[in-house]
């Protein structure tokens, strides 16, 4: 079943994620604001990965020694999917 989450991010330059996801695996992404170049990186790597895969990988990651940042934001939109899918 496809379902698109929306996330505000928290202490991140990118404000706003969405995600669409297909049986647990990411279809797309769509990032508003941050660093336009990273961003394209990540949506392109992440597209065919299973959620669980990208959030083993990209959980805990840091910013300029900040406590997140936008690919631990990304993690934190997917645990969102996964609970809303969950029950």
């Amino acid at each position: 079943m496809e379902k698109v989450i929306k996330y505000q991010t928290e202490g991140t330059c990118c404000s706003l994620m969405m995600v669409k996801v297909d049986d647990g695996i990411i279809k797309d992404a769509y990032f508003e604001g941050g660093c336009n170049g990273n961003l394209q990186g990540i949506r392109s790597l992440i597209i065919g990965m299973k959620v669980d895969d990208v959030i083993e990988k990209l959980q805990g990651i840091s910013c300029n020694g900040g406590p997140t940042s936008c690919p631990d934001q990304l993690t934190h939109c997917l645990m969102k999917y996964k609970s809303e899918v969950s029950v």
